[in-house]
């Protein structure tokens, strides 16, 4: 077994651009939801979203995830969302891919620009005899939207493989989790898929790799590849600053040391330091929720801690804060997700 190219990242918390939270408020529009939860659920406007050169904090689009799966967390809901994600979605990324000479192609400069796209969960690409495996990485997807963002990710992922190759097809098809109904699924991926197995996996014939694209430009895709280096540099410059707040609350163990000292930590004004989280499309109070939410969890799952010795370690005077902060994220309580988690720590593989 032989990997195509390793992804250019190894988790999904990285900057993005707007495109795909406005492709999904439009989508809960037109499924006749309430998209105005999806934006009220982050600190981002309806003006950020307009610049289509605004970068965005990922977890920023994970709350819009979050929202839409609250309204509607289907598994038909999250595979027609992916089959809207097309090949232009993606702008200059995307039509480098289009205009790549085969699919191999395509799918090495997909690899390469990975921090481009929109996708949680990592694919891994690997040949192993005379079968090519996509294989989806969602270890690291928070699980209360894994299977929503499995499915989104896979479904937009073969969209736009179709819009590169329209002939393109599966040979087998597995996910972890069960399923009520298969219908969506070979509506998306025009296979019946396997459930219960031990990964995401889709599997297809490796001539497919070879197969010249319609639309392939050698020079398109040149100056592609070069609007994408710099488009990725930038957005590399720009993660830095929330990641290293997040650092920063992670030593002080979730503790609020407050945005002033942050900064100064940081050799920043303050005031500069909220313009540049706000150009990366979150703020200071998100990031401290964020980070505490994060260490709360990981405290919780010890199984050895109460929801008052985490209230405690998190910096709350009282646990009461801390339990309506902690249900105000994840719309339980502390109590209820610890029993949750051990529930399914107990529950047996591939469930």
């Amino acid at each position: 077994m032989a990997e195509l190219a390793a992804p250019a990242v190894g988790d999904w918390d990285f900057p993005r651009g707007t495109a795909s939270i406005e492709l999904m408020t439009r989508f809960a529009a037109d499924r006749g939801l309430a998209a105005g939860r999806l934006l009220s659920a982050t600190s981002l406007s309806p003006d950020l979203l307009a610049d289509p050169a605004a970068q965005v904090d990922a977890r920023q689009e994970l709350a819009v995830v979050r929202a839409l799966a609250a309204l509607d967390g289907s598994d038909a809901a999250a595979l027609e969302l992916g089959r809207r994600y097309r090949v232009t979605t993606f702008g200059i990324f995307g039509f480098a891919c289009i205009s790549s000479p085969t699919l191999r192609d395509a799918m090495l400069f997909a690899l390469r620009y990975f921090d481009l796209s929109f996708a949680f969960c990592i694919p891994h690409v690997v040949t192993e005899g005379d079968r090519i495996i996509l294989e989806l990485d969602d270890s690291r997807v928070p699980p209360d939207v894994a299977r929503f963002l499995v499915l989104r990710d896979l479904s937009a992922i073969f969209a736009v493989m179709r819009d590169l190759l329209p002939e393109i097809a599966l040979d087998d098809l597995t996910f972890r989790h069960e399923a009520s109904t298969v219908d969506a699924y070979v509506t998306a991926f025009g296979v019946e898929p396997r459930f219960g197995a031990d990964a995401c996996r889709a599997t297809l014939d490796p001539a497919f790799l070879a197969l010249p694209l319609p639309q392939a430009n050698e020079q398109t895709v040149a100056l592609c590849a070069a609007q994408c280096e710099v488009l990725v540099a930038r957005k590399r410059q720009r993660s830095g600053i929330p990641q290293q707040v997040r650092e920063r609350l992670v030593r002080l163990g979730g503790v609020d040391a407050g945005m002033d000292e942050i900064a100064r930590q940081l050799t920043l004004s303050t005031r500069t330091l909220r313009r540049r989280l706000a150009e990366a499309g979150t703020n200071y109070r998100a990031l401290v929720d964020e980070v505490r939410q994060a260490l709360a969890e990981e405290l919780l799952d010890t199984g050895v801690l109460s929801v008052e010795d985490v209230a405690y370690r998190l910096g709350y005077a009282e646990a009461s804060s801390f339990i309506y902060a902690f249900k105000r994220w994840t719309g339980m309580t502390p109590a209820a997700y610890a029993r949750r988690f051990r529930a399914a720590r107990q529950a047996p593989p591939g469930r």
